[in-house]
């Protein structure tokens, strides 16, 4: 029998294995090379919930530790230990970042972000700001590097909260964080008020 058509474990199984194998702070996923297990049915939603076999998981607990050993391998998502190497499915990105505290103004300004696991990371150079635009509305999705190639989406109000703080810059309207200037759009392309 393959290691693909094995059954996949539950959510708490899975988790109790995960708890016996960590220590202090986040899991060395990076270190762990197990084969590939197989195919579990865990879906991060766009809007950040966690969901197995189509129930969500109500535990956030259960969800914070799940998202500690989260690797993206390409356009793939696993879930890793040091013996197994799942793969899930994430619709966007796999965390969402709900809260934004600004300090500071200009180019001194800092940036803090918190995610819907409980991470929270400074916007700068080993976390940067990023904007998609959707081809067909323009509309724009904002990003922040968590850790790993792990991404946050920026909600929507946070989101409105970095436009308040934006500024122009070389035909750019974006945001100062970390001692860089983060592009979000072409200034033409902003609303005139």
């Amino acid at each position: 029998m393959s290691k693909e058509s094995l059954t996949t474990p539950s959510a708490e199984s899975l988790a109790d294995r995960v708890r016996a194998a960590q220590g202090e702070g986040l899991p060395p996923v990076h270190d762990w090379d197990p084969e590939f297990t197989g195919d579990m049915d865990m879906r991060i939603a766009r809007d950040g919930r966690w969901l197995h076999e189509g129930q969500r998981i109500e535990r956030p607990g259960l969800v914070r530790l799940f998202s500690t050993i989260l690797r993206r391998e390409g356009d793939d998502y696993f879930l890793v230990t040091p013996v197994e190497k799942y793969r899930i499915t994430v619709d966007d990105a796999p965390f969402v970042a709900v809260d934004v505290e600004a300090e500071g103004e200009g180019r001194t300004q800092e940036l803090v972000f918190e995610t819907n696991v409980g991470d929270r990371v400074a916007a700068g150079p080993e976390h940067p700001i990023r904007v998609e635009r959707d081809a067909e509305t323009g509309e724009p999705a904002p990003y922040v590097l968590v850790r790993d190639g792990l991404e946050a989406l920026i909600d929507r109000k946070s989101f409105y909260r970095l436009v308040d703080l934006g500024c122009h810059e070389d035909g750019w309207f974006g945001l100062w964080a970390g001692g860089m200037f983060f592009r979000m759009i072409p200034s033409e392309e902003m609303p005139r008020e």
